[in-house]
């Protein structure tokens, strides 16, 4: 079965989403945007006082350096507590997708709203974070608008595999492993506070398969101006390629488990 999701269907999932997210939203704001600004605050202006002039950060203060990292990487933490814990809710605590299916919703416009919304929430998010880091000094240049969409994209390719994974499971045991090997990790490891080239050697070329360097990568390029279409390119393939594998993983695991 391939990925033929018929938008205005997908889209009343994404419209039931949008609602439930009306109601529920000051419940999520701390997560989702509190907490990256205060590390925002604490990283870039506390910390960034003692980190002037670092060769590694091509003459840029650590405010402007870190404030791309901390918004790729947030995206990369919502999308991934928006998704595991709510699927399984969906798939089996609360079974509301199984309800979806019953109407002439199929599973892939279940999966497809699903992940449409988490890619919206992620936008918003992103967007208000740029906002405030923008006021705070931390995006020198006007081609840092470009950076929500680079954040859409890297906590998209997380959320599509995970939401896949998410519903091939009974219980979630294993979803603080991920959180705590996988995602944490990741936060501290893929450029988001200091180069990836700082790194020992024989690690760096993980960093090449991390889908949060991509999306740090290409939204420090759109904050400080350095875009060049030939490596923005490439992170978008990386990123993009992350997103159809896992929604092939994604349509046939929601197909499998709403059938049951």
């Amino acid at each position: 079965m391939g990925l033929s999701v018929q938008a205005p269907a997908m889209l009343r999932v994404v419209e039931r989403e949008a609602r439930v997210f009306r109601k529920l939203w000051r419940g999520t704001a701390f997560s989702s945007f509190v907490t990256p600004l205060m590390f925002l605050a604490a990283m870039g202006l506390g910390l960034g006082g003692y980190v002037r002039g670092r060769p590694g950060l091509h003459g840029m203060s650590y405010l402007v350096f870190v404030t791309p990292g901390l918004l790729a990487a947030s995206a990369m933490q919502n999308a991934a507590g928006g998704t595991l814990w709510p699927v399984m809710a969906g798939v089996k605590w609360i079974r509301t997708f199984h309800a979806m299916v019953t109407t002439p919703l199929g599973a892939s416009d279940v999966y497809g709203g699903f992940l449409t919304w988490t890619a919206i929430r992620a936008g918003l998010g992103a967007s208000a974070f740029l906002v405030v880091a923008a006021l705070l000094g931390g995006v020198p240049s006007g081609w840092g608008v470009l950076a929500v969409p680079g954040a859409v994209l890297c906590a998209t390719a997380f959320a599509a595999p995970l939401a896949a994974f998410a519903a091939t499971q009974e219980d979630d045991q294993a979803f603080p492993v991920i959180l705590r090997f996988g995602i944490i990790p990741l936060f501290l490891f893929s450029g988001t506070f200091f180069p990836v080239r700082q790194l020992p050697a024989g690690v760096r070329p993980l960093a090449a398969v991390s889908p949060l360097w991509h999306g740090v990568e290409l939204c420090r390029a759109a904050t400080t101006g350095t875009l060049h279409a030939g490596a923005a390119g490439g992170h978008v393939a990386f990123l993009a390629a992350c997103i159809a594998a896992g929604s092939w993983w994604g349509v046939r695991a929601f197909t499998r488990r709403l059938a049951q």
